[in-house]
């Protein structure tokens, strides 16, 4: 019975986050996540871990409402992505104790200078994460 739940939860979940990611427009291209790993020196953002496979992280979770775009998407390892989840990330920074002001700074940095290489072609909505700063 007990996994019989755990489905139609999961399914639940799975419905609700596809009606989400349809909500909203996503305008990462390859050529935009390239630029963002090469950035982030081919680690992972949080942790700086290399050498293992990256995975799209919203530093804005999509479920607080971010997207999919060049100024929200950072590289992270699997085991970052999978315990930042949707949290805010800088109360996910202080509670797992890592450099908050530290990462901040560099996102910003990066953010800036990939948002002018791309100029043209980036969203230029600002994201909420910059009353953060």
């Amino acid at each position: 019975m007990a996994a019989t739940k755990s489905r139609s939860r999961a399914a639940r979940a799975a419905r609700r986050r596809k009606k989400r990611m349809d909500a909203v427009e996503h305008d990462l291209t390859p050529e935009h996540w390239q630029a963002i790993q090469e950035a982030w020196d081919g680690g992972c953002a949080y942790c700086g871990e290399t050498g293992k496979p990256l995975q799209r992280d919203c530093v804005l979770a999509i479920s607080r409402g971010g997207r999919y775009t060049l100024g929200n998407v950072v590289p992270a390892c699997g085991k970052c992505n999978t315990s930042k989840c949707n949290e805010e990330v800088t109360g996910w920074l202080r509670r797992t104790r890592r450099n908050e002001s530290g990462f901040l700074l560099r996102y910003f940095q990066i953010r800036k200078s990939l948002t002018a290489r791309f100029s043209s072609s980036v969203d230029s909505t600002p994201q909420p994460l910059e009353s953060i700063a």
